[in-house]
């Protein structure tokens, strides 16, 4: 199991760093998705990441707190390190696991978005277009 744990602790930190903007971008995009198009499961699924996110970013804290406290002490014999990376990964193994069961969801809201009407891949162009709108109103 400790290999295990440590496996698959190394396999989140490919995407460790930019969890945060997945979890935002599929949030926006399921937003905008029709409702006929989105899985009820998704919501629930993005609520779980996000859980599970918060969760290994509390782990990976404390995890930092105390190794930047043992610098402050006589060193630790190499066994005591291993142990507390142990610790760690395992108390994350089950958040890691609901990132390996229920990411999939991110690619599939993306996918979807991608198959549907250009409005959602050009959301951040939406409030000038609304502007230019107002503008042109105001004209006539």
């Amino acid at each position: 199991m400790v290999q295990r744990d440590s496996e698959t602790w190394r396999a989140f930190l490919s995407i460790r760093h930019s969890a945060h903007e997945l979890l935002a971008t599929a949030a926006v995009q399921l937003q905008h998705i029709n409702a006929g198009d989105v899985e009820p499961r998704w919501a629930w699924q993005l609520g779980e990441l996000t859980r599970a996110l918060e969760q290994l970013e509390t782990l990976q804290s404390r995890h930092v707190e105390v190794r930047e406290a043992r610098r402050s002490l006589p060193p630790v014999p190499q066994e005591q390190f291993v142990d507390s990376v142990a610790k760690r990964n395992e108390e994350a193994w089950s958040y890691l696991d609901t990132w390996a069961t229920q990411g999939r969801a991110l690619l599939d809201i993306h996918a979807v978005a991608l198959k549907a009407p250009p409005r959602i891949l050009s959301i951040a162009s939406a409030p000038a277009a609304a502007a230019a709108r107002r503008q042109a109103g105001r004209r006539g």
